[in-house]
């Protein structure tokens, strides 16, 4: 049986996304998430899809973790009994999830799908800094106000918690 590239990288995808959504504390959710972000951005870059990647790894995988992480340190710490608690509920409502999505992904393994798409021909660019800069700078510039926006939410936030 041979494994390629792809389904290993697929494989380590959906691990960190049960990380993400199976451990108990947020911190390491939070890390799970950026991972599981990051390594998707690897698969957009495999398939052809640096201006993806590079967005997905940005934003996503960036600000969008930052933003987590600094809020999941904003908050208060649960005692032991409730984070037993949450534990126990957690496991109760997600045991059966692992088992769904092996099942899923063998069942879709067997799905053969072949869709008659029409793609447009290809751009002749192939340097993403001039296609970022020279033909999309709209989204460039869109990235930079929601980068600086999370940048500044952080500020304010830690500077709310310093004044309390």
């Amino acid at each position: 049986m041979l494994i390629t590239l792809d389904i290993v990288i697929l494989i380590l995808m959906i691990l960190a996304a049960l990380w993400a959504v199976m451990t108990r504390s947020l911190l390491r959710s939070g890390i799970a998430l950026a991972l599981t972000s990051a390594i998707l951005s690897v698969l957009m870059f495999k398939l052809n899809a640096p201006l993806a990647a590079v967005f997905e790894l940005s934003v996503c995988t960036g600000l969008i973790s930052v933003l987590f992480i600094s809020t999941i340190s904003l908050t208060q710490p649960l005692s032991y009994e409730e984070i037993i608690k949450h534990m126990k509920d957690r496991f109760r409502r997600f045991r059966y999830l692992p088992v769904i999505v092996i099942l899923a992904g063998i069942g879709l393994s067997f799905v053969k799908v072949r869709p008659n798409l029409i793609l447009p021909p290809p751009e002749t660019e192939t340097n993403v800094r001039n296609i970022l800069w020279n033909f999309r700078s709209l989204d460039m510039v869109g990235q930079v106000i929601v980068l600086l926006c999370g940048v500044f939410g952080v500020v304010i936030l830690f500077k709310e918690r310093v004044k309390k």
